[in-house]
């Protein structure tokens, strides 16, 4: 796969918008530098017929007509002109002239006409004027109407107008190089936290899981979020990876404890000759053996498919949470009378969640076990069920010794003991709270426990409700041991 560079797609993007800039402005340079000149060009033209015109004198003839007085008029020599009276006679012309052709006055545009004269464009402005002629006689004088034909060169004005377009181009094109420098050096400066951030990241294994993100790219707030994202999914990372080692090694001692147990069972058998009645015991006890194994492979097998199972669950079917409560104390009320303890309930008439009815049963039956096991004989466990909000919420609580707090942290890890021998006096395996917190997010619920020494632990289950919780709650309590 071909990579590119966001510098540079970025440089390129801000060049090529400012060289439509730069054409933009330097085409509307043209335009006004056009303006510009030539309307001064006008000006001038029209300044200097003014001054033809103004040259136009009394011949002092019978016929009172008017001529042209050159004396005193200055003329530019690149110039041109002619001036011509009423009858169309020819009072004065350039040196450098012929005349205007039938084909030039035919191009005239408004008061100005387009002319080539000997391969050299000129401007000719027409401007009609009036003399009057023995301005003291009586009625006013005699007025007389003069054409005059004045024009100049165009190249020059041009080359002022394109001297100023280059000077906007070659402007525009310098900024052009200097944003393109400026900007290279100021993105490899401002992604340089990026960079080190990279570095940083690129660092993790499996054998090193240490992340700190530079502190430029934590006080950059478009790399913060990012720097906080790979810290939190790599501190997640790191701490599935180590868990998912310590139940690898966890399940393999469980395992090979079982298997150690049966495999010494059978061995004290087959070490002499023995009565029916003792291979009898020795068999029972290879089955009761046999029987944890199978327990603690049927848990593994649970919690690996309700995780499996989380991502892909949809639209769990609706359960009736007080249902299962009370079922599950039905179940369980001899356990709790043989280890001399009471249940009691305090529930609504029901409570619709949306959970599967086989794992909302596995979920209480694992808290409800756990509770019992763990409980002070003459005792009692109270199961309650509330509505809180859109979420019910399942309490479980015992009076048994408590959780040591620094275990607290880790009761909802497999095989987790706080025990370093790893003795329970309860035989479980290590994996009841673990399938319960994995039922409990599957169904985008949650669970905490608290707990305190010698006072009992209290664990909390929220699930998400189908339906609004009756207010009314119903307690029953079972019969004394």
């Amino acid at each position: 796969m071909k990579l590119y560079s966001i510098t540079r797609r970025l440089i390129a993007t801000v060049l090529l918008v400012e060289f439509v800039s730069a054409i933009c402005v330097t085409g509307l340079a043209m335009v006004y530098e056009k303006h510009a000149h030539f309307t001064s060009f006008d000006v001038m033209l029209r300044g200097r017929a003014d001054s033809l015109l103004g040259a136009v004198q009394d011949a002092g003839d019978e016929q009172d007509n008017v001529m042209l007085d050159g004396t005193g008029l200055d003329v530019p020599r690149r110039d041109i002109f002619e001036v011509r009276d009423a009858d169309n006679r020819l009072l004065g012309r350039s040196p450098n002239w012929d005349g205007p052709t039938p084909a030039d006055l035919a191009s005239r545009s408004g008061d100005f006409l387009r002319l080539s004269v000997k391969g050299r464009r000129y401007r000719v402005l027409r401007l009609q004027g009036v003399r009057i002629v023995d301005p003291d006689d009586k009625g006013g004088g005699i007025p007389r109407h003069v054409t005059i034909l004045y024009g100049a060169r165009i190249d020059p004005v041009w080359e002022s107008i394109v001297k100023a377009v280059e000077f906007y181009a070659l402007t525009s094109l310098g900024l052009l190089l200097v944003t393109g420098v400026l900007m290279y050096w100021l993105l490899n400066r401002e992604l340089e936290p990026l960079r080190q951030l990279a570095a940083q990241a690129s660092g993790v294994s499996v054998n090193s899981w240490d992340f700190a993100p530079p502190d430029a790219a934590r006080k950059t707030a478009e790399l913060a979020p990012l720097a906080l994202a790979l810290e939190t999914v790599l501190h997640g990372l790191r701490r599935s990876f180590l868990q998912q080692n310590r139940f690898i090694s966890d399940a393999a001692h469980e395992l090979k404890t079982a298997v150690a147990v049966t495999k010494s069972s059978l061995q004290l058998l087959a070490m002499k000759h023995r009565t029916a009645a003792e291979y009898e015991v020795g068999i029972e006890q290879c089955q009761s053996d046999c029987q944890r194994l199978e327990e603690i492979v049927a848990k593994m097998l649970t919690l690996a498919r309700i995780e499996n199972e989380s991502a892909i669950v949809a639209a769990p079917s609706a359960t009736d949470l007080v249902q299962c409560v009370r079922q599950v104390a039905d179940e369980f009320e001899t356990m709790a009378q043989i280890n001399r303890l009471r249940i009691r309930i305090a529930v609504p008439e029901r409570a619709i969640v949306n959970i599967e009815p086989e794992e909302c049963r596995l979920l209480c039956s694992n808290l409800l076990l756990n509770a019992i096991q763990h409980s002070s004989p003459d005792s009692g466990i109270k199961l309650t069920v509330e509505g809180q909000g859109t979420t019910a919420e399942l309490r479980v609580e015992d009076h048994g010794d408590g959780i040591d707090p620094s275990v607290l942290p880790h009761i909802f890890e497999r095989f987790y003991r706080g025990d370093p021998s790893r003795s329970r006096k309860t035989g479980g395996t290590g994996l009841g709270l673990a399938i319960c917190k994995a039922i409990a997010l599957k169904f985008h619920g949650d669970i905490d426990i608290s707990s305190q020494l010698g006072a009992g632990t209290t664990v909390i289950v929220r699930l998400p409700l189908a339906q609004p919780v009756h207010p009314l709650i119903a307690e029953r309590e079972t019969a004394r041991p």
